[in-house]
């Protein structure tokens, strides 16, 4: 049933204007739960309100007591704005991107002949700071690069003109060793240390072409001149920030100052990775994990992370990749959306860091608390298939058999998701002639069940058919004639749309494709068919070869097993010699095989 306008927020939703801006929910005790943004404020709130929603949305939509809205000039100012108030807030009820850790920056400090290092505190004292990094080994690796192609003093002296006027310092053994040049003793001039600093500005924002145009032609300038040494010098600078360079190169340079999104969206969880890209190299990549609230689509995650990511690590970039065009508009950012070339790359390069990182997550926590991992799908499963508990204990069934002939079922069980394959079992069809799959689902459903009865052996919380409505019908009136009908939770699986069937229920229903549920029933059904097949299979051959020596009269199962044993087929049987049949079964029972045999050709 709809909800209703609640009758103390109606007034308010109807003063809201048809603008963009920020709303936020409250609840009874005054706190903001949630916050969001819309083009159109009134027509976003009356939407919670109008319409029917899932359980998480109706949940909010019950706790609201008071609305208040901020209205901005444009829909990017709004993100903006939410992206803020999320972050200074943090509702319930609204996801937020946020990070266990601090990530480093490279500081270039404001002071006279400025140092250049890494630090995770950022003081406000008009340093410049360049990050953060999300990787440490890139951050490192850009230091000793700047240390081996520029001599920039470490130490943490004052070095005020006044102080090496007044030869308040001593060069140490960083001037010694050649990796600094004495400043604290004026032997290099501040001028000539800004004029380094500058290009290393350039090389930590990834401007690294223009650095290299630069350091040629000077070595040409220094060549041409006939100093030698110095061009040499330059060289050997040249050949390390070209060898760097060739590292981090993914695309044509051409393509300069880009920011690329993707995101890997699952039914609970979705997975954002970030690259910025300067002169076709890669200088950042960063990846976040974002936990959903209230089933928010895509494209609102997206945008969120676009926002705050860009905030996070001081992007201006005016194109921003995306995989899919966004509803809502940025300021200043031109969206593409490629559909090949070089700027396509560059997304699926984000959208394999995006599934890698989703795979290290779950493996992470799988190592750390596999038990936490296990239950949080175990939960996912019990809230898709509605049941009163945690289905621990899984039990498949799946029939097989060959035109009516054969016919075999298999079980498999699984534990906490997983396989539990001691408690694998096959079931050799027995009260049943012809090909009847009901009637043989009837039958391996009593037998399992009856016997764990028997035997007084728990039953599993869930049991799953591979088959739809008949398969499932035909083990419910089982499960109904042994007194076990409502004991355990139990749906059939069609193969070909992968539909759920209740007992009961006419209209299937579809999980998620991207949820965990569905890709662990598909395993469950994907194993009773590989493990009832493996047992068709032999029982088929078997039956075969049996079949063939119990024409011929005087051989017998014992010989027939021997027969098999050493030529491996009927066929290499009946192309034996004499000598080698004898060898293996003796003269009497090689001139029953020969007679047969020349009878038959």
């Amino acid at each position: 049933m709809a909800m209703t306008y609640n009758q103390t927020l109606q007034p308010i939703i109807a003063s809201i204007p048809h603008a963009p801006g920020v709303y936020q929910y409250f609840d009874e005790n005054g706190k903001v739960i949630y916050v969001g943004k819309a083009k159109d404020l009134r027509k976003r709130v009356g939407s919670y309100f109008a319409k029917d929603h899932t359980g998480k949305v109706r949940v909010l939509v019950r706790r609201i007591r008071n609305i208040q809205v901020i209205v901005v000039a444009s829909e990017s100012e709004a993100l903006l704005l939410e992206n803020t108030l999320i972050k200074d807030l943090q509702p319930r009820y609204n996801i937020l991107l946020k990070d266990d850790k601090t990530y480093p920056w490279i500081c270039i400090k404001n002071e006279a002949f400025p140092r250049v290092f890494s630090t995770r505190n950022l003081v406000h004292d008009g340093s410049e700071y360049f990050g953060p990094y999300a990787s440490g080994r890139m951050m490192k690796t850009l230091l000793e690069l700047i240390r081996q192609l520029y001599p920039v003093r470490n130490c943490s002296l004052n070095l005020s003109e006044q102080a090496i006027r007044r030869g308040n310092y001593k060069v140490c053994l960083e001037y010694h060793i050649g990796n600094c040049k004495g400043p604290c003793e004026g032997k290099q001039a501040e001028n000539e240390y800004d004029l380094m600093i500058g290009v290393i500005r350039q090389i930590i924002k990834g401007n690294i072409q223009g650095v290299l145009r630069d350091m040629k032609a000077q070595m040409m300038a220094h060549a041409e001149a006939l100093e030698f040494e110095k061009a040499q010098h330059l060289k050997e600078k040249l050949h390390l920030l070209e060898n760097y360079k060739s590292k981090s190169t993914v695309v044509n340079a051409t393509i300069s100052n880009v920011d690329v999104f993707s995101i890997l969206d699952e039914a609970d969880v979705a997975w954002v990775n970030f690259i910025k890209v300067v002169e076709g190299a890669v200088v950042q990549s960063h990846s976040v994990e974002i936990r959903k609230k209230l089933d928010e689509t895509a494209d609102e995650l997206l945008s969120l992370a676009i926002v705050e990511l860009r905030l996070r690590f001081q992007s201006l970039s005016a194109e921003v990749i995306v995989p899919f065009q966004l509803e809502t508009e940025l300021d200043g950012v031109r969206l593409t959306v490629p559909q090949r070339g070089e700027k396509k790359q560059l997304l699926e390069l984000s959208e394999d860091n995006a599934r890698h990182f989703k795979l290290e997550t779950e493996k992470q926590r799988s190592l750390v608390d596999p038990e936490r991992h296990q239950k949080r799908i175990l939960q996912q499963l019990q809230k898709d298939l509605r049941m009163d508990v945690l289905p621990e204990v899984i039990e498949c069934f799946d029939n097989s058999n060959f035109q009516g002939d054969y016919a075999v079922a298999a079980m498999v069980q699984f534990k906490n998701a997983k396989p539990n394959k001691g408690e694998y079992r096959h079931f050799n069809i027995k009260t049943v002639e012809g090909p009847n799959d009901f009637a043989s689902m009837e039958e391996i459903i009593e037998r399992r069940y009856s016997r764990l009865i028997k035997e007084e052996k728990p039953l599993p919380q869930l049991i799953v058919i591979d088959g739809g409505k008949g398969q499932l019908g035909a083990a419910v009136k089982t499960l109904e004639k042994i007194g076990l009908r409502g004991k355990m939770t139990i749906i059939g699986i069609a193969k070909r749309l992968e539909e759920i069937y209740f007992p009961g229920d006419t209209v299937p229903i579809y999980i998620d494709k991207r949820s965990e549920s569905l890709k662990v029933i598909q395993f469950l059904r994907d194993e009773a068919h590989r493990f009832g097949i493996t047992h068709h299979r032999k029982k088929f051959e078997k039956g075969f070869i049996a079949s063939e020596f119990n024409k011929i009269k005087g051989i017998g199962e014992s010989t027939a097993q021997k027969l098999l044993l050493h030529f491996k087929s009927f066929k290499r049987v009946s192309q034996a010699t004499d000598e080698e049949l004898i060898a293996v079964v003796g003269n009497a029972k090689t001139k029953v095989l020969r007679d047969y045999f020349d009878r038959m050709s």
